[in-house]
């Protein structure tokens, strides 16, 4: 407690030494006109005592809102003008002409904007200008960083300010502040530490130095590739949580009652459409509580695609059980009718669905490792959904008949069964999972009518992998590809891990054409 309020008192100091000395009219004119050298070194002492007055002309030259009139400078907005030192509205001289600024001018206004920002109260403004600081090298904001690291309380912000001080103190002539920089850089955890680390490599002379560069540059490079490992990881996490989604369904159509529904990514496409209206509905009718528009998304997108389920096997498949090849035909043709409804309906161009607010952002795990809310929410979402699907299927009484119709429809219509409903029920449930799986789908890239198809043929891959008709099979094979995908594709590219991924895939199940998990029992031998 002691200790931060001992900060407080010393940011309070620093910012109101900052502040005692005001702009004045020549300080304001040199950083207004001449060359740009020159603007540039007056830019720089005006930060040690950058007042209300010195932000708003840096504000303005950032905004190409300044004139200069023999040596007075003038901030022009809403065709008034006000003198930039005392901030009064005075007469604009005629001839009054634009201050020039080119972009290595307009660099330096954002580098030194970013600098004074860094006293705000404000905590995300202060982590931005941090941000934008990042790879700084100019040694004239040295004295700023250093007020900046005395008045801040955030350790986090306290680590990268130090990382920038670093960068500076790396090109300073003094080859003993140059030996401290490198080893204060080893703490680095982002990519700009490295450049700055390399840079600085190419050109220094000084042997001990050198050998500490180096020494840091391979701490640096440890650290980033652990976080390029844990991202590809997450990554393939992330991927193989979508896959599960989208094979849940087909686990119950495919996996359970044996039919091949090629309109499957279709029924996907409708449970993202769904999302799309209910966010529109939202929009126009409760903007108050859009945040909250996917939590009725979910049941929407739900019941939109286990009715659709419904309807094509009442209407279609009911008809065709024991015949895949003609069920695999008759569903290819109905998801052509489903995708040119779409376009009907809603335009061939793809639509957007927003992310609520609080799936926005992320979680900054590493330097170079960004966790998005959004991809976190579908993982959970997967898996709940998955517990969901278990329960159902082990514990309730819909889950026992789907069982015993599968594994021998005679005798569950002997005891009572009504096969044809449950067929419809068993079906309506693996729709109405591929409609979550739009949903989800929604989150994190754009609506179109052929979302489906680029999903289908890997969903299809699980289940088979998995083994036909196991649960537990679809969740090893998921999140198995999804892992094996997004590692390969950090050796050898997007295009060559697909190959690679199919190719194991036709071995595996040339070794092992059960999948993962084979059936066991009565049920394998039917």
């Amino acid at each position: 407690m002691l200790g931060r309020l001992i900060q407080g008192l010393v940011a309070a100091l620093l910012w109101s030494a900052c502040a005692a000395h005001a702009l004045t009219a020549p300080e304001a004119l040199a950083i207004s006109a001449g060359e740009t050298d020159a603007r540039i070194e007056a830019l720089n002492r005006s930060l040690a005592s950058a007042d209300e007055r010195t932000m708003a002309l840096l504000q303005a030259l950032s905004e190409d809102a300044v004139k200069v009139a023999g040596d007075k400078v003038f901030i022009v907005r809403d065709d008034k003008a006000f003198d930039a030192v005392s901030g009064q509205e005075v007469p604009l001289p005629e001839g009054a002409e634009d201050a020039m600024i080119n972009n290595r001018m307009r660099g330096e206004l954002d580098t030194a904007m970013a600098s004074i920002k860094l006293f705000n109260k404000d905590f995300k403004l202060r982590a931005a200008a941090v941000r934008t600081l990042q790879g700084e090298t100019d040694e004239a904001k040295l004295p700023l960083i250093e007020k900046a690291l005395a008045a801040e309380a955030d350790a986090g912000l306290r680590e990268q300010l130090e990382q920038v001080r670093g960068a500076i103190l790396l090109g300073s002539a003094d080859a003993s502040k140059r030996l401290d920089a490198a080893r204060l850089l080893a703490q680095g955890k982002n990519r700009d530490s490295k450049t700055v680390l390399l840079e600085r490599l190419r050109v220094e002379e000084d042997p001990q130095v050198k050998a500490a560069l180096q020494s840091s540059l391979a701490q640096v490079e440890d650290r980033l590739a652990w976080g390029n490992r844990l991202g590809a990881m997450f990554s393939g996490i992330s991927l193989g949580s979508i896959l599960l989604l989208v094979a849940l369904g087909l686990a119950i159509t495919y996996g359970l009652m044996g039919v091949i529904n090629m309109a499957h990514g279709e029924l996907m496409m409708v449970g993202a459409y769904a999302t799309y209206v209910m966010q529109g509905l939202f929009q126009k009718y409760l903007p108050g509580a859009f945040d909250w528009y996917l939590v009725a998304a979910v049941p929407m997108s739900f019941l939109a695609a286990a009715m659709v389920g419904a309807a094509l096997e009442r209407g279609v498949i009911r008809f065709l059980y024991g015949r895949p090849l003609e069920t695999l035909l008759a569903t290819w043709g109905i998801s052509l009718m489903l995708m040119q409804l779409a376009r009907t309906l809603f335009g061939a161009q793809n639509v957007t669905v927003e992310n609520p607010s609080w799936m926005s952002g992320g979680v900054q795990v590493l330097g170079n490792l960004s966790l998005p809310f959004n991809r976190l929410v579908i993982v959970a979402f997967a898996f709940a959904v998955l517990a969901a699907v278990a329960w159902l299927i082990a514990r309730t009484r819909l889950g026992l008949f789907v069982r015993g119709v599968t594994q021998n429809r005679p005798i569950a219509s002997c005891m009572g069964v009504n096969t044809a409903r449950v067929d419809t029920y068993a079906f309506a449930l693996g729709s109405g999972i591929a409609g979550l799986a739009g949903c989800a789908l929604s989150q994190i890239g754009n609506v179109g009518p052929d979302l489906g198809q680029s999903y289908i043929v890997d969903a299809f891959l699980v289940v088979v992998v998995g083994g036909v008709g196991q649960l537990a099979g679809t969740v090893y094979a998921a999140l198995g590809l999804g892992l094996l995908n997004k590692f390969l594709e950090g050796w050898t590219g997007a295009v060559l891990a697909k190959i690679a991924v199919l190719l194991f895939i036709i071995i595996f199940i040339q070794k092992r054409p059960q999948g993962i998990f084979a059936m066991k029992g009565r049920s394998a031998e039917a």
